[in-house]
């Protein structure tokens, strides 16, 4: 998919759509990745170090084979669907370091690992990438806060159900 400047209206909704499934990619490929190699490559990215308050500074299910499984997924995804491998790497990587700062700052406030923290556990990992769309494809902030919330409202309806079905530890 080539855009030359604004997208027109029904090109924007078909990149809104795919970007949202990027976001999904990206950010399900961790929990996949954890459930079919289990403990390979499972280490910590912070180290198992404490941040200066004493509390861990991301937390132990922040691990290198989630970071490589989602950034290398959302970027094979990315070519799949017709925007390149290298958007899709650096999109997939994005929503990955987003995930990551919201860990730390759940890690800074207090909450435990896998806590819910509705806003704080989706929009950091999906406003991230969606910057590199807005620059990228040039797409408008309207359409990117239209996939942010989206991206909400699927991750808050779907991890109940993958968690029932027992692909994910927790319900959020």
């Amino acid at each position: 998919m080539t855009l030359a400047g604004p997208p027109e209206h029904g090109a924007a909704a078909l990149l809104a759509l795919a970007l949202l499934i990027l976001l999904v990619v990206a950010n399900g490929a961790p929990v996949l990745a954890r459930r079919l190699l289990r403990q390979t490559l499972a280490r910590p990215i912070d180290g198992g170090r404490h941040w200066r308050d004493g509390r861990p500074l991301l937390g132990a299910s922040k691990t290198w084979r989630g970071l490589v499984s989602g950034t290398l997924a959302a970027g094979l995804a990315s070519l799949f669907m017709g925007l390149g491998f290298g958007f899709g790497l650096l999109f997939g990587l994005l929503a990955l370091l987003g995930d990551l700062a919201s860990s730390f700052s759940k890690r800074r406030l207090g909450l435990a690992a896998s806590a819910r923290a509705t806003g704080l556990d989706q929009l950091p990992e999906a406003i991230l990438p969606l910057l590199l769309a807005m620059a990228w494809w040039g797409l408008a902030w309207y359409w990117a806060l239209a996939v942010a919330l989206a991206f909400m409202v699927v991750d808050m309806l779907v991890s109940p159900l993958l968690h029932r079905l027992g692909i994910r530890r927790q319900p959020h």
